[in-house]
């Protein structure tokens, strides 16, 4: 659902203008939502609120939410959300309430310097991925994960949440250290794109304040503003009637409440507050048209933008409303994913949708990526489509279809309602402070759809879309390549169009809908020769007669979910340079084609209410088959396995459709300097191979032969004898046995042995160094590199992942918080087995042309550290224990064993060591650490990669 208006927000703030906490588990709430089980439609009764959630109003106005949720296990989600953004920055302010965000990192009254950092990762919080803030137009969200089981570990997370709202230092050094990072990650943001939404803003905002106010701010502004111009955004917007404590996690409520209350209570609200304003986006009568190429595009973009007053959603009229709404947006973007599909499509990518767009106006765009040349095709395509429903509307077996897709996704939300994970509540709770989004709760949120479906007529929905298009308000944007050739079209041919489109006959949409069974005739089973279990795993391993292997581990993670994946070895490798092109999009064009009898967009609506994805693969050294379903739905889901082996589809207009779409997709890659980078150096590193191309040239496009790419994908499914398939999820080894006997069991088997290739990739001598010239932004993209030979077994693997987990948290510390000289830097490493025991480390980042040496240098002195100390014990300990909170967490998700039983049986290594690993995080020293980066850090496997703009070229 769109995020709703501030207007919710407000009703609901009046309500809980109160010192006393209001619960979630309200009778007058309760009320609400037993008239509306019982049919009695209230319509002008509040949106119930989730009754699992309990919310209140501090005295000095700080809201919170706290709810209970036990996955993962003794883990919290904590976000700190601040009503205030860059809207509200005054001219001399801009970029500054982002740089505030970031000075919440460097230092508050109890947490000085890098202390908060360098404390949360002692306790293996990640800096990324479970801390982390982001500052947008209208708000400011800090987010944070923090362990449940450990009292004084919880309560320093809430204490760093308490720190942001009121105790941030400020200090002038740190200050001044951190605007090197923000101005980088200014940086990050150059080149076309960016380019082109300079020019398109004040379009889209038409005459307000938002076109004004990019978070990122402007670089002469955030070089040289007066330390006390940040500190007064700080005493004007971070105060607690602007702010909500939002905490979801496994732990009691009633002490987390009393925790907020405690700490957040004391902050002193603030006298004469400045007004929290809502800036309008005005309205204009006429289209206002943006037309702008840029030589560094990588991409054509079609946007049309009808820009609309923002909808209250107070009362469950308002929540039909919403629904229909959802329904009208849903239909129309189902529609061109149908164009899409086409011999000769008009776009390759397209979108039409209902969405807000600032507090003050919702928009309904229609969004197209397009080949060259083809603006004007494309745009009246999206503007056809739009015509063609505001005529004649939607099909009623259109709207019965969503009605039943919708209520599918919401019945597996349901099921999976005490398994849900909390990263995936909390912000919703953020939302319904920040915008009003309303939050029901899931089972209220199917409650209220059960009700209102079956009620909304077709007549409904038409009109709801017709709502959606005007004449006023509305913003066409085209938006492409620059290049010799393309001519960009005229204001005059837009406006043209408009015109039209307004005149031009259509006929109606007509639904073709497959009325069959998937699969018509059930195969026969095979039989099982084979059973054994690894009972310490819960892990049972079956062979069919056929030779079919399949890997079992039920699990309770979650209550809706299986997840499927399969290898067999061979894959491309095992054809030539001639055919590889075909080989490589074989499984691409069988998926784009259908499956037996159906087409793809028929099998599409086939499965609109099915909670079921299967997906053919082919890569160099294997093919297989991956996928996922709900319980409910597992025997449609192994029909179309066995179906993409035994019925895979041949279908020319599918493949002339997904060609001209990859065509163009490809075809202006190469203008994006960072592509343009990345394709460079895959060639060096692979020694120009044939097969290792980045970015697929014409040529090689055009040696993709329907017929060859057919053959080659029935060739490597023809056989399942050599086939291991994994099956991760909720379900019952022997319920399921039958099911696999009957789809598995049978599947084609000729006893064939075969096995992947070398294809002859081979990575260049070293240590070798290359510039590149590409771009007109001040923005240098910098790859190092280190390849070579690795034994392959488990402790090299987990010394070597150790050893760079250090190092990336050296590297940022030394070349971002030291020298201010990044925003983000990375460090990952990829061992390999197959086709042969390699390594390869990588260290990337964006910086400024002038400063790429130096931190070049940087890097290759913290890792002469590394060579010469080892691991720091602080660096040691904190790497140690975010592994250890992995392997907690991971112990317990679905995907987690999944990816560890599949690398088990690939390489043949020991399922059981998945238990096990704890005893190489004990076992891990620093001087093991010193040993890796001196045994892989060689100075004869260096690459290094740098990329300056075209300015810096000599002539």
């Amino acid at each position: 659902m769109k995020k709703i208006s501030l207007a919710l927000g407000f009703v609901l703030g009046m309500i809980f203008l109160s010192p006393v906490s209001v619960t979630a588990q309200s009778t007058a709430t309760l009320n609400i939502a037993a008239d509306v089980e019982k049919k009695v439609n209230p319509q002008d009764a509040e949106i119930p609120f989730d009754p699992e959630t309990r919310t209140g109003t501090l005295e000095n106005g700080l809201r919170y939410y706290i709810r209970k949720n036990a996955l993962p296990e003794n883990y919290a989600e904590l976000r700190l959300a601040v009503n205030a953004g860059s809207i509200q920055e005054t001219d001399e302010q801009q970029g500054l309430a982002h740089f505030v965000e970031h000075m919440c990192f460097n230092g508050t009254k109890n947490f000085p310097k890098s202390a908060l950092v360098d404390y949360l990762e002692s306790i293996g919080t990640k800096f990324g991925a479970h801390l982390n803030a982001f500052t947008s137009f209208d708000e400011t969200v800090y987010m944070l994960r923090v362990p449940t089981n450990d009292e004084e570990k919880f309560n320093k997370g809430m204490s760093i949440l308490e720190e942001w709202a009121h105790n941030v230092t400020f200090e002038g050094e740190e200050i001044d250290k951190e605007r090197g990072v923000v101005v980088e990650e200014w940086r990050t943001r150059l080149g076309a794109s960016n380019r082109i939404m300079q020019e398109t803003l004040p379009k889209t905002f038409y005459n307000s304040r938002y076109a004004d106010r990019l978070p990122i701010g402007k670089k002469e502004i955030l070089e040289n503003f007066e330390y006390e111009t940040l500190r007064q955004y700080y005493r004007d917007w971070y105060r607690p009637d602007l702010m909500a404590v939002v905490a979801v996690g496994d732990f009691e409520v009633e002490a987390v409440e009393k925790m907020i209350r405690e700490r957040f209570g004391k902050i002193a609200p603030v006298s004469n507050p400045k007004p929290r304003e809502i800036f309008e986006v005005p309205n204009h009568k006429e289209t206002l048209i943006s037309i702008i190429s840029d030589e560094e595009a990588s991409s054509n973009r079609i946007e049309v933008q009808y820009k609309h007053e923002v909808r209250e959603y107070n009362t469950l009229a308002d929540y039909r409303k919403s629904i229909l709404e959802r329904l009208a947006s849903q239909l129309i973007d189902l529609r061109l994913e149908e164009l899409m599909q086409s011999d000769n499509p008009p776009f390759t990518f397209a979108y039409s949708g209902y969405s807000g767009l600032a507090r003050s106006k919702d928009d309904y765009t229609s969004l197209a990526i397009v080949p060259d040349g083809g603006f004007m095709r494309g745009l009246e395509a999206l503007l056809t489509e739009n015509e063609r429903a505001i005529r004649f509307g939607f099909t009623e077996s259109e709207l019965e279809r969503a009605k039943k897709s919708l209520i599918a996704g919401l019945e597996q939300r349901e099921r999976e309602k005490d398994k849900t994970p909390s990263n995936r509540l909390v912000m919703s709770y953020v939302y319904h402070y920040l915008s009003g989004d309303p939050v029901p709760g899931i089972s209220n949120t199917l409650m209220l759809h059960r009700k209102f479906l079956p009620e909304i007529k077709l007549e409904e929905v038409n009109e709801e879309f017709r709502g959606f298009i005007t004449e006023e308000n509305r913003v066409i944007t085209l938006a492409g390549i620059r290049k010799e050739g393309v001519v960009m079209p005229e204001e005059a041919d837009v406006k043209d169009l408009l015109i039209r489109i307004s005149q031009k006959e259509l006929e109606p949409y007509q639904d073709e809908v497959m009325d069959a069974p998937l699969m018509a005739e059930i195969p026969q089973p095979g039989t099982i020769t084979e059973t054994k279990t690894i009972e310490s795993i819960g892990v049972t391993e079956i062979t069919f007669a056929n030779g079919v292997r399949v890997i079992l581990k039920p699990t309770d993670f979650q209550n809706d979910a299986i997840s499927m994946q399969s290898y067999s070895p061979g894959g491309t490798s095992l054809y030539s340079n001639e055919e590889y092109m075909s080989a490589s999009t074989a499984s691409g064009i069988v998926s784009q084609s259908g499956l037996g009898d159906f087409t793809n967009i028929q099998l599409d609506k086939f499965l609109a209410d099915k909670v079921a994805s299967v997906s053919p693969y082919i890569s160099e050294l294997n093919e297989g088959i991956n996928g996922s379903c709900s319980p409910k739905d597992l025997t449609t889901f192994m029909q179309m396995v066995n179906l993409y082996f035994t019925r895979p589809r041949k279908d020319e207009t599918a493949f002339t459709s997904l060609m001209t779409k990859t065509k163009g997709y490809f075809a202006n890659l190469l203008s994006n300097p960072e592509m343009y980078f990345r394709s460079e150096v895959a060639k060096i590193m692979s020694s120009d191979h044939f097969r290792r191309e980045y970015i697929a040239s014409p040529e090689k496009l055009d040696m993709i032969k329907l017929d060859d790419a057919f053959r080659i994908y029935q060739e490597r499914f023809a056989d399942a004898g050599d086939f291991t398939f994994f099956f991760v999820g909720n379900f019952d080894v022997e319920a399921i046995k039958p099911v696999l006997a009957t789809y598995l069991g049978s599947l084609p088997s000729n006893g064939r042995i075969e096995n992947w290739k070398d294809v002859g990739v081979v990575s260049p001598e070293g240590p070798l160094e290359k510039v590149f010239y590409k771009g007109r932004e001040p923005k240098s993209l910098v790859q190092m590199k280190w390849q070579g030979d690795f034994e392959w077994n488990g402790k090299n693997r987990y010394n070597l992942n150790s050893m760079v987990q250090v190092l990336r948290i050296m590297l940022r510390e030394s070349m971002r918080e030291d020298k201010g000289g990044v925003y983000g830097v990375g460090a990952n490493v990829t061992p390999s087995k197959e086709p042969k025991s390699e390594y390869d480390i990588t260290i990337s980042f964006t910086c400024s042309p002038e400063n790429a040496r130096s931190l070049i240098e940087t890097a290759l002195k913290d890792i002469e550290t590394l060579k010469k100390e080892g691991a720091s014990e602080k660096n040691l300990q904190k790497v140690k224990e975010a592994q250890r909170k992995d392997i907690e967490v991971g112990l317990k998700d679905n995907g987690y064993w999944m990816q560890g039983l599949v690398s088990a049986y690939r390489y043949n290594g020991d399922p059981e060591n998945m238990l096990k690993q704890h005893e190489a995080i004990d076992k891990l020293k620093s001087s093991d650490v010193k040993k890796a980066a001196k045994k892989y850090f060689v100075p004869g496997n260096y690459a290094e990669f740098l990329l300056l703009p075209e300015e810096k070229q000599e002539r």
